[in-house]
């Protein structure tokens, strides 16, 4: 009996041991094909071979005309600044809202928030279309920093109330006894305790604005164009440049692996504090 359970549980070991492997080759094996094809000459591209001449021309050539990826990256990296920086503060006083008052159609309105994340950004795209041409804002780092806030405010909402709800209001209010005021007790109270979770929605609307591509490609034309819209220049009359497009999607995902390594502690304690209530 002691044989066979001991047998079925490293039986349960090796099949849990496959799947990681599985998934760990599903999801790496990708990032090694762009990282690998990024350092490729484009007669290397599609030969299936580990061995290989390594080159950095690719990264100097998507910096040169016509391309001038660094254009799109500072269009990128601005819009997705002020998008969390406009966003975050704004859902963080909403999220409070909704979190510590009792408003008349309080719930009415909430869920009418979050209706909005299930409606297809196809549907929406021309309305906005029209409104910023309407306006003279098209192609312009404005009219995508507008859209990202209409597209991540209710994400950001939903997320920060969620970890105000795991705040005693017992703090709040013994703070409130010993002479503060609501303002002074959000600031000195409610945001640091809330703020792991406040750099958790930060991060992921970062990552939303970085990675927009729908308004991003329909809206803007030459001024403002961004990373992910970018990557659709490059081709030519022998067809798709993959070993552009692999350098260039390093420079996109660099970032986003600088800023998470760089916020893992914060970002694991959000997820976590989020998690219990």
């Amino acid at each position: 009996m002691i044989f066979s359970r001991r047998f079925t549980q490293q039986l349960l070991d090796l099949l849990q041991f496959l799947i990681i492997l599985v998934a760990a080759i599903v999801i790496l094996v990708p990032i090694y094909w762009i990282v690998s094809g990024a350092f490729k000459q484009q007669v290397d591209i599609f030969q299936l071979k580990l061995l290989f001449t390594p080159t950095l021309e690719n990264f100097k050539i998507i910096f040169q005309d016509p391309y001038h990826l660094e254009e799109k990256l500072l269009n990128s990296t601005l819009i997705a600044f002020f998008t969390v920086i406009i966003a975050i503060p704004l859902a963080t006083m909403a999220a409070y809202s909704f979190s510590r008052f009792r408003l008349k159609g309080e719930r009415i309105m909430f869920v009418t928030i979050l209706a909005t994340q299930f409606v297809p950004a196809v549907v929406i795209v021309l309305p906005f279309f029209i409104l910023f041409r309407d306006l003279g804002i098209l192609d312009t780092r404005l009219a995508l920093v507008l859209v990202n806030l209409s597209l991540i405010m209710p994400f950001a909402i939903w997320m920060i109330k969620g970890f105000m709800d795991s705040i005693p209001i017992e703090t709040e209010e013994a703070a409130m006894v010993d002479g503060s005021s609501r303002i002074q007790v959000i600031i000195n109270v409610v945001v640091p305790m809330a703020l792991p979770g406040v750099i958790t929605a930060a991060i992921f609307c970062f990552i939303l604005a970085w990675n927009e591509f729908l308004f991003a490609v329909i809206i803007t034309t030459n001024k403002a164009v961004t990373l992910p819209v970018g990557l659709s220049m490059f081709h030519a009359e022998e067809g798709v440049l993959w070993h552009l497009i692999s350098a260039a999607g390093i420079m996109i995902m660099m970032p986003m692996f600088v800023l998470a390594t760089l916020i893992q502690k914060h970002f694991v304690q959000g997820m976590t504090m989020g998690a219990v209530r």
